[in-house]
């Protein structure tokens, strides 16, 4: 299981640029700031090398600065560190570690690989591809060792998109500085960065956007009923399977009293779910009357013909709070973004990549994305993935990247809706959901079907109360 630390800042490579001069500002040096950088992660890299001999990569920048800083306390207590440089720092203060290290410094094309590698060629910044040659031998040193940290970032890594500029395979941990980057959560760096740390400076992070951390629930009160823990309705469409999922996942995420609005009575339990026939639009209407209702999720096996256009069309005009998935998220493409903005309740959409596409402009950066879609939207907005981003409109960002791979199957999304809108009807949010799917998935092991999940979601919310 990779190992990000919960509820941390995250910077873009600008804001945490800024963060370094507000310290510079309050008095702290260039120096002073580099020395703590350096500490921190040869810190580090003493625990997880457990006294192996240690090749340091030192780069033409700050990042290198922190790299001679690295290698001189290493060689100070008593590790066998050898440097290898691409560059020298121009000056500053990485001028002045470099001009400290006492030992010799190779070429990166001359350096032999040893048991414990530090990556301090290049760390945030990064917008362009790394030389092909430089790839080549950061790639080598990588692979000849046991044991890889990276300063900062690995070395060929977009700071702000975790764009692959090429990022070597095999960093066993990344020691992230002051804050995480957006690289360390999103794209090729959920694989290239390995485990990450965070190391504190001393540099104020003070920002709105934070990595996942485990929720604080609480159990019900001694004195609720039923539609106090939350009334959730799943609306079902053509694949009855699907509006199943979401409806057992409400029920045990939390959820008081879940109803499935069908043209059908579907077999198959629990029997606490609550079937209700609905034929056509004018009968769900009819339904969503009902004020006690805290969530409807629509979309998960919805269909896309007219009776699911149907449908859709009731709840979007409804006054109850909406939980968009699947399907539905198709039916409204690009042309239903305004439709949403333009309702008084609550809309949650859970797209994945392609239905994400489908409704909004895009480019490399996921939480600027999905950030600018949420704004567009007015709504909350769990852009699902290896990378989940989860955007306010107000410009809350959650992000989530440590969840277990197996989660690629079938049905996993229609479980994720009927969560959120579980949560959501308590009164709670939809990181919780997310942290929660991703817990369950940890519990259910490998190879697990959807309906895995959902008895493992009780268990998970045990683990936060």
């Amino acid at each position: 299981m990779r190992i990000v630390p919960a509820g941390a800042p995250i910077l873009r490579g600008q804001a945490m640029r800024d963060a370094e001069q507000r310290c510079f500002d309050a008095g702290t040096s260039q120096a002073e700031l580099m020395a703590r950088a350096s500490l921190a992660v040869a810190r580090e890299v003493a625990r997880l090398g457990a006294g192996q001999p240690v090749l340091v990569l030192a780069g033409p920048g700050n990042n290198g600065g922190d790299a001679y800083g690295v290698a001189r306390l290493l060689a100070d207590w008593g590790h066998d560190v050898a440097v290898a440089a691409l560059g020298q720092p121009s000056g500053g203060a990485a001028a002045d570690n470099a001009a400290a290290w006492p030992g010799e410094v190779q070429t990166l094309e001359a350096a032999v690989p040893r048991p414990v590698l530090v990556d301090g060629l290049f760390g945030t910044g990064m917008t362009r591809p790394l030389d092909a040659g430089v790839a080549a031998q950061l790639a080598r040193l990588v692979a000849g060792a046991s044991v890889a940290v990276a300063i900062d970032l690995p070395s060929g890594l977009a700071t702000d998109s975790g764009a692959d500029l090429g990022a070597p395979d095999g960093i066993t941990a990344t020691v992230a500085l002051g804050a995480l980057k957006s690289a360390h959560l999103l794209g090729t760096g959920v694989a290239k960065c390995g485990h990450v740390l965070l190391a504190d400076i001393g540099v104020g992070a003070a920002t709105d956007w934070n990595s996942i951390a485990r929720p604080r629930l609480r159990a019900p009160a001694i004195d609720s009923h039923k539609y106090d823990r939350g009334l959730v309705v799943v609306v079902a469409g053509s694949m009855a399977g699907a509006s199943r999922l979401a409806a057992r996942a409400a029920l045990h995420g939390g959820a008081g009293y879940v109803i499935l609005a069908a043209s059908e009575t579907a077999p198959g339990g629990p029997d606490a779910i609550v079937h209700r026939p609905v034929h056509g639009g004018a009968a769900l209407a009819e339904l969503l009357i009902d004020a006690r209702i805290g969530a409807v999720v629509i979309g998960p096996g919805l269909g896309r013909d007219d009776a699911a256009r149907d449908l859709l069309d009731v709840a979007l005009a409804s006054d109850r709070d909406l939980v968009i998935d699947g399907d539905a998220l198709s039916l409204l493409g690009k042309d239903g973004v305004g439709r949403i903005a333009a309702r008084k309740a609550t809309t949650l959409l859970t797209p994945h990549a392609g239905e994400f596409a489908r409704m909004f402009d895009g480019g490399t950066d996921k939480i600027a994305d999905t950030l600018a879609a949420a704004e567009a939207a007015q709504a909350t907005v769990v852009h699902k993935g290896a990378d989940t981003v989860i955007a306010a409109p107000e410009g809350k960002v959650v992000v989530a990247s440590a969840a277990a791979s197996w989660l690629s199957t079938a049905g996993t999304g229609d479980v994720l809706a009927g969560l959120v809108a579980a949560r959501h009807a308590a009164g709670g949010s939809a990181d919780e959901a997310v942290w929660l799917h991703a817990r369950a998935a940890r519990l259910a092991g490998p190879a697990f079907a959807a309906d895995d999940l959902i008895a493992r979601l009780p268990i998970a919310i045990g683990e936060c109360l």
